[in-house]
């Protein structure tokens, strides 16, 4: 049974990675999956999915953490729930190493 989620996920998670569909394509293959373009996209429109090993690659490359509850097959736990905001201010920090121990100080976050 086709998960409508999925679609409407990686391409989201694509776009807030900053990837192309080129760009994913040839992460893909620096992972021995080769795949066309139009793959991606069908994926992304949800014309087709991916198989479970690759959803679990393309999930690393996006840096998707809970799978279950990203792609909606558990409900999002009260504690964990994130903005729509907070979730890409999460991304952006990871997108930008160089700033991270910045915010860390900033925030008092990690400081024994």
């Amino acid at each position: 049974m086709k998960n409508p989620n999925i679609a409407k996920v990686l391409k989201e998670y694509r776009k807030q990675n900053h990837y192309s569909v080129e760009d994913v394509v040839f992460k893909l293959e620096e992972q021995n999956l080769p795949f066309a373009t139009k793959t991606i996209y069908g994926w992304e429109s949800g014309q087709t999915q991916p198989d479970a090993d690759t959803l679990l690659v393309l999930c690393k490359i996006y840096k998707i953490d809970n799978i279950l509850e990203t792609f909606g097959y558990q409900p999002p736990s009260e504690e964990l729930f994130l903005s729509k905001e907070e979730h890409e201010l999460i991304q952006k920090y990871r997108q930008h190493e160089e700033m991270q121990n910045a915010v860390k100080k900033l925030l008092g976050v990690g400081e024994d």
